[in-house]
């Protein structure tokens, strides 16, 4: 038993170490294209998030960050800001967290900007704290059922997707989206 925790343990951290300093960064093209990618799939299963996309300003697509953690953790991925089918920019979505955890996952997430100065603030921030600033809800099942045109209020909506491994749950709050250059 102590050997099996160990090599979870050496699993962990090495799954943590590589998340927290990523090899090779996507280029634009393999961006745009797992980004249309993971929106599709997105809109496939779940029907509001297609409906949100007529709508929003503009939506901010990561399709694939990779988590780590044992005690300490860190997630990375990279995406795009596109404003109708236009990619406006590059953006890399930054983690960090502490705690009771251990394992790796990876997941996508979609955020769509309902608001000019959701958009704004994006744009013109050197990194947006998610938490801070324009008010994020989480869509999960339920909210999803009750989203309508006439009911969104709020400045942006994320939706979590293709989450696999093996740490449960996942949290955008104190995600940190910077502008990076592709």
């Amino acid at each position: 038993r102590r050997n099996l925790l160990t090599i979870i343990l050496a699993v962990a951290s090495i799954a943590a170490m590589a998340v927290l300093s990523p090899a090779r960064a996507a280029t634009a093209e393999d961006l745009d294209k797992d980004s249309r990618q993971a929106l599709q799939s997105l809109y496939k299963a779940q029907p509001a998030a297609e409906t949100l996309s007529r709508t929003a300003k503009a939506v901010l697509v990561f399709p694939n960050i990779v988590k780590a953690g044992l005690v300490f953790g860190g997630g990375y991925g990279e995406g795009e800001l596109l404003k109708g089918s236009k990619v406006i920019d590059y953006y890399n979505s930054v983690t960090g967290s502490w705690g009771l955890q251990i394992g790796a996952q990876s997941y996508g997430y979609a955020m769509f900007l309902m608001t000019d100065e959701a958009v704004r603030y994006v744009e013109d921030t050197k990194g947006w704290e998610i938490g801070v600033g324009p008010t994020v809800v989480v869509v999960d099942e339920g909210v999803a059922k009750n989203l309508s045109t006439s009911s969104l209020q709020d400045d942006a909506y994320a939706f979590i997707f293709s989450q696999q491994g093996l740490m449960a749950g996942v949290s955008i709050e104190g995600t940190k989206i910077s502008r990076i250059r592709r």
